[in-house]
């Protein structure tokens, strides 16, 4: 894959050039991005090519062609027609053509004389060779005073989680360098376990820390939908968080009460260096039984299923119906064998050991509630909470998210002050560790991790009311530093930015393309991996800011679908902010 930038100059009549992100043989992917000047109740922007175009898509509108495949309307949805001056009209797209072929376009917007300030951010190409990503940072963004562009990190995070699906792939897959792979992932009596994230740089499909991420991540769209619609990403965000709730749907058998909850072999796999369409080895699925129970596990997924029946309540009542179906039966299944998953299948220890159950169920008691309004959950969450004031929001605790959650839910005070003391436990005071250019440091492994995912928190409380503008300050820094405001002035998120990571732990990025061959030879590589893992959260720097981009030091390289979910659903509470215009000053950068 190769990034195509050109100059974005306004043209005669008022049209702007696009820009193309991505192309491969036969297709191609695009975005832009048009500043609103009047008042629209309804709206159709014209994009006209340089060629014929066989066939356009547009996740924000419905597409119509005119005669010779060179002009293309695309039209607003029933949903999203209102359209406001000072507001950003953005559009991803993807299109298929003859050969491989880098198409120019313009576009202009029916009803705006001018067309607004349309810009697109300018990127180099780093090909195939990982030459070192130079240009410069984003220039549109939503109204407010940002630093860096949170809506194009948002749409960039959605395809690092399309870059880790498992099983065979879409037609609308947007990652050319990835194909289908573990099609043969089944169950002990033949269940098709095909699908859902592999957890890192590696090819394990752990439940546990997926059904964290998924959980973060729905509630955000929950929460902000409203920042997915105005990226131009709701339908893209939809598609890729069914991807994990389809995989859960299949692991789960109520009838035997069984839960896979694993499937790989870690040992195995991590004595592995290669594509994950090429792996031959052993995949053995593990699961959770009424003899071998597992709470925590089965409690996070119940918590994801039934967020997802939230969020897909409008869009799919159906699909949405069979998610709150299967939450209900697996929160029934945690709360019959209470348990905890590590203590029931060892093999699980050495990876991702869990600590307790009681902040899953709790977790997952309050998502039921929210999507039932039956009492009965809202009671086992008040019996699952503790008042303890939480290490971290991560894959193993939800302890913070638990009360937070139900201070949403209840407005009652002895909640919040549990909020309040989390937030209290990431200051100096508490003993957290600051770095010199203002990086919250809990830990070193997935240090920016952590730090994400308190920004999250602190977005959500404040939204909740919660000493608004201080929280809303401490998370614009924490995200700050992660897009530029370091050491190094780079983005930490890949592909964004004019300096990023371009050697992460990950093995299938660090692979030629097929069919050449790939091994321990790519790891040991010394350049660059030879495909761009765009949106990719890596580990990051330690705890006196210092970071080195080397795929073998994986506790600053790796990246992991953890990593990006608090992170992905802050940058939407940000771009919240935007849209409302309620988005604090951040302080200047530190270094």
């Amino acid at each position: 894959m190769r990034v195509f930038s050109v100059l974005f100059i306004p043209l005669a009549l008022a049209a702007y050039n696009v820009e193309i992100t991505s192309h491969w043989a036969g297709g191609f992917q695009g975005k832009f991005c048009v500043g609103i000047t009047a008042e629209l109740t309804t709206w159709k922007a014209h994009m006209v090519f340089d060629r014929k175009i066989n066939d356009l898509q547009a996740w924000r509108g419905d597409v119509s062609a005119k005669p010779g495949g060179k002009e293309f309307i695309i039209q607003n949805k029933p949903w999203n027609g209102a359209e406001h001056p000072g507001d950003n009209l953005c559009m991803t797209f993807q299109g298929t053509a003859e050969g491989d072929v880098i198409p120019r376009a313009t576009v202009f917007i029916e009803g705006m004389t001018d067309n607004g300030n349309a810009t697109i951010p300018p990127h180099t190409d780093p090909g195939t060779t990982g030459a070192s990503p130079t240009g410069t940072l984003p220039s549109y963004v939503l109204s407010g005073p940002a630093r860096y562009n949170y809506t194009e990190v948002l749409g960039m995070s959605i395809l690092f989680y399309d870059a880790q699906r498992s099983g065979p792939l879409p037609s609308n897959n947007p990652i050319p360098w990835r194909g289908d792979s573990a099609l043969n992932d089944t169950g002990d009596e033949g269940e098709d376990l095909t699908g859902g994230w592999y957890d890192a740089g590696d090819h394990v499909k752990f439940n546990f820390p997926m059904a964290s991420s998924s959980t973060l991540l729905l509630w955000g769209l929950n929460r902000w939908k409203d920042a997915y619609e105005h990226a131009g990403q709701l339908d893209a965000m939809y598609d890729m968080i069914k991807w994990p709730l389809d995989y859960f749907l299949k692991c789960w058998r109520p009838d035997k009460e069984w839960y896979y909850v694993q499937v790989g072999d870690g040992k195995a796999d991590h004595s592995y260096w290669g594509r994950c369409e090429d792996m031959k080895m052993a995949r053995p699925a593990l699961k959770v039984t009424a003899a071998d129970g597992g709470s925590d596990v089965a409690g996070e997924t119940a918590a994801s299923l039934a967020a997802g029946s939230i969020a897909f309540k409008t869009k799919d009542p159906a699909y949405s119906a069979t998610l709150l179906k299967a939450a209900k039966s697996l929160f029934a299944f945690g709360k019959k064998y209470p348990s905890i998953y590590s203590q029931s299948l060892p093999e699980v220890t050495y990876y991702y050991a869990s600590g307790h159950f009681e902040d899953e169920m709790c977790v997952a008691a309050c998502w039921l509630y929210k999507a039932t309004n039956d009492s009965q959950y809202l009671d086992d969450a008040k019996h699952y909470v503790t008042s303890a004031w939480a290490w971290a929001l991560s894959w193993d605790s939800k302890l913070v998210a638990c009360q937070l959650l139900l201070f949403e839910i209840t407005g009652d005070s002895k909640y919040s002050t549990m909020v309040d003391g989390y937030m209290i436990g990431w200051t100096p005071s508490r003993g957290m560790q600051y770095s010199t250019c203002g990086l919250a440091y809990r830990d070193k492994w997935g240090a920016l991790r952590y730090a994400a995912n308190t920004a999250m928190v602190a977005l959500m409380a404040a939204e909740d009311g919660l000493q608004t503008e201080k929280y809303r300050k401490w998370a614009i820094d924490q995200i700050n530093y992660i897009l530029g405001d370091n050491k190094y002035h780079m983005s930490y998120v890949i592909g964004y930015g004019n300096k990023y990571p371009v050697r992460p732990h990950h093995r299938t990025s660090s692979c030629p393309d097929i069919p050449k061959p790939c091994g321990w030879e790519a790891f040991d590589n010394p350049g660059p991996n030879p495909h761009l893992l765009k949106g990719a959260l890596v580990g990051g720097p330690d705890n006196t800011d210092v970071y080195v981009d080397d795929r073998k030091d994986y506790v600053k390289n790796e990246v992991a679908c953890d990593y990006n979910s608090g992170f992905q659903t802050a940058l939407a509470g940000l771009i919240h902010l935007q849209m409302s215009k309620q988005l604090p000053t951040a302080d200047p950068p530190k270094c």
